[in-house]
């Protein structure tokens, strides 16, 4: 039996689910929140790196801002894809107006933009608005 470490979404402790148990709607030991939602989160300065690092399904990052008409546009596709392909994927959302720091850290130079992490690493990037079936394509050719 293979366990996973999964961070929730709403207290960022970190789980320990057996992988075939994912499918099966796992709670949070300490909140009792569900883990996998079918939709993104939002990450912030203080939750960023756990969700990152201490998952071990791929995380898919949204950098985004409000004032972006793309991002905008985006938003209900990722959401989408979010729902298609959760819990082997988790899906989250990064505002770099409120997280200017980690937008640096990334060097994101325009958004919408897109980047995978498996492990605390980053496994591929994509800038620019795609629609549900093209991110759900794209994620899938990096894992």
């Amino acid at each position: 039996m293979n366990t996973l470490h999964i961070v929730c979404p709403f207290c960022n402790a970190v789980n320990r689910i057996p992988s075939e148990r994912l499918a099966q709607h796992p709670r949070c030991g300490k909140c009792k929140q569900a883990l996998f939602v079918g939709h993104p989160f939002e990450l912030t300065g203080d939750n960023f790196q756990q969700h990152i690092a201490r998952n071990d399904i791929p995380v898919v990052v949204d950098f985004w801002a409000a004032w972006c008409g793309p991002c905008k546009m985006m938003a209900p596709a990722f959401a989408q894809a979010a729902a298609s392909l959760e819990p082997r994927v988790r899906f989250a959302k990064l505002n770099t107006e409120q997280e200017q720091d980690i937008a640096a850290q990334f060097n994101i130079r325009s958004i919408p933009t897109l980047i995978l992490f498996k492990a605390g690493h980053e496994l591929a990037r994509q800038s620019g608005a795609m629609n549900a079936g093209d991110i759900a394509r794209w994620v899938s050719s990096h894992l």
